[in-house]
């Protein structure tokens, strides 16, 4: 399925919404900063791997991204992967 640009320009805005209302702040920052630096990046293939990665709860997410426990394998993605990297960059990792 072909979305339209600006299809895809609305997908975006309520994806960078979304990233940054969380619920907890700390993945409000971690989430959403990671999101405006990549969104403009993103193919509409990667938009819904993101959209689906937002489903995750933040417990979950923020402890894979600190290291505390590891990514089950059912639920890891490139995107993901994307995504702890970047928090590690940032100092975020506790265990390295």
């Amino acid at each position: 399925m072909d979305s339209k640009p600006e299809d895809i320009e609305i997908k975006r805005k309520r994806l960078l919404f979304r990233s940054k209302h969380r619920g907890t702040k700390e993945m409000d920052i971690l989430l959403g900063e990671f999101y405006e630096e990549n969104m403009r990046f993103l193919d509409a293939e990667e938009l819904a791997e993101f959209e689906i990665l937002l489903e995750i709860p933040d417990d979950d997410l923020y402890s894979w991204s600190v290291g505390r426990t590891q990514v089950p394998d059912n639920v890891s993605s490139p995107i993901l992967d994307n995504f702890i990297q970047s928090v590690w960059r940032r100092g975020g990792n506790s265990s390295h």
